[in-house]
């Protein structure tokens, strides 16, 4: 059967449409509980109930996926998302919403979430044509990267001018658009096997059985994990050293522009020629982000230079997602795509609440402390003085540690060698 990609670019836009609007509820969301609460850690926990059952149940989500029909589990889990965002409207608008509801909620949406994305991603690979494999990944980076730099300056909006009840009124129209939208678009089913009659931790067991076969996947998932640990780290340390050493205006500037590369970084990707060796070309685009930005923070000391770093770290990341995108989707069998995708959420992401919790302890409780006692000049000539000065000490040596993560890697994964048609 011939693939239309005008069917996949139907299902994207308006997929990345409702991807938006759940964005501005989430933002908003963590606007009013940190307004209502004033707690660093009760909002942080809004964080750690989508990503909980994301980790722990994804290993299960794929064989679920696999079994099923793709097209009915997204329209499921998007209407099940769409009505715990409906009883948030309904207790703002009762004056009876408190934290532990957000918290369920969310804990729920990371559950739909799980469930959703392993068939999301095998809807996708039934619908589009081998050759715009990478194409279709920079599609994505493109929305992902759009809706990041959209995201803070709608939802602040809406939240500031209209309260938190118009951001979720938003939210349920983009779901609106795409709900139906995915009624009418046919998704082709893989054809039944004889592995739908597993029992579920049998079909689980599948996925990691596959990956052990393939080392090449399996340790490209490993890299990717070591680097969400790192990448956790600087998320937990960057609000600390930049609001400490310049206000809230410069972090704002610095996240945007980190979607912005992001955004260049997916065009560019849609239009340059695919590597001739994907694999190290993964390696590299790391390379290049972790020795760039992690160092900038570092050393800067202002807004423009701290800029600078964002873009530098972040212009690469699309076109390692694309490469590593087209890899997994040639190398792993449709049929089996739902549950080794779900294997793969769960040992590649288990390291972000990890690096989050590691990268605040490692700010508040040593390198903060280290610096303000420290009379060590050169170390005070590199990183500065005063509070933030240790969480830009913290950003050098997540740049050595991510640096060397890639030089490891560059060897295990270099004798490999992965070209297209492999």
């Amino acid at each position: 059967m011939k693939k239309s990609l005008k069917t996949y670019l139907l299902l994207w836009s308006t997929q990345s449409l409702s991807a938006l609007g759940s964005g501005l509820t989430g933002y908003s969301l963590v606007l009013w509980l940190y307004t209502q609460s004033g707690s660093a850690l009760k909002t942080a926990l809004l964080s750690v109930c989508s990503y909980a059952p994301y980790v722990i149940m994804s290993i299960f989500a794929g064989a679920l996926s696999d079994r099923w029909n793709k097209k009915k589990i997204m329209l499921v889990c998007d209407l099940a998302a769409a009505i715990s965002t409906a009883a948030v409207f309904v207790l703002i608008k009762t004056d009876h919403l408190e934290i532990w509801h957000l918290y369920l909620v969310n804990a729920l949406s990371g559950l739909m979430n799980t469930v959703q994305q392993p068939a999301a991603e095998v809807a996708a690979t039934m619908l589009i044509p081998e050759k715009h494999y990478q194409r279709t990944s920079s599609l994505r980076s493109f929305s992902q990267s759009l809706n990041t730099i959209l995201t803070p300056v709608i939802a602040t909006a809406l939240f500031t001018l209209a309260g938190i009840d118009s951001v979720i009124a938003v939210d349920l129209i983009t779901f609106a658009v795409a709900f139906l939208t995915l009624i009418f678009i046919r998704i082709p089913e893989l054809p039944k096997n004889e592995e739908e009659k597993e029992s579920l931790f049998a079909s689980a067991h599948g996925g990691l059985l596959w990956l052990k076969r393939n080392p090449l996947i399996l340790k490209l998932i490993l890299f990717l994990a070591c680097i969400n640990l790192i990448a956790s780290v600087y998320d937990s340390a960057l609000p600390a050293m930049i609001i400490s050493k310049s206000g809230e205006t410069s972090l704002g500037i610095v996240n945007a522009c980190v979607g912005i590369a992001s955004l260049l970084g997916s065009v560019l990707t849609a239009v340059i020629p695919a590597p001739s060796n994907r694999v190290r070309a993964i390696c590299m685009a790391l390379f290049i982000s972790m020795c760039t930005e992690n160092f900038f923070l570092a050393f800067g000391s202002n807004t423009v230079v701290w800029s600078v770093g964002a873009v530098l770290g972040w212009i690469t990341i699309p076109f390692m997602n694309a490469n590593m995108d087209v890899i997994f989707r040639k190398s792993i069998p449709a049929e089996m795509q739902g549950r080794v995708f779900s294997c793969r959420n769960t040992l590649q992401f288990f390291t972000i609440p990890l690096g989050l919790f590691l990268g605040g302890a490692l700010v508040d409780g040593v390198f903060e402390p280290f610096m303000e006692k420290s009379g060590i000049n050169v170390l005070h000539r590199l990183f500065g003085t005063g509070k933030g000065s240790g969480a830009a000490f913290l950003f050098f040596c997540i740049g050595i540690v991510g640096a060397a993560v890639c030089t490891v890697f560059w060897f295990i994964l270099g004798k490999y060698g992965w070209k297209d048609g492999e």
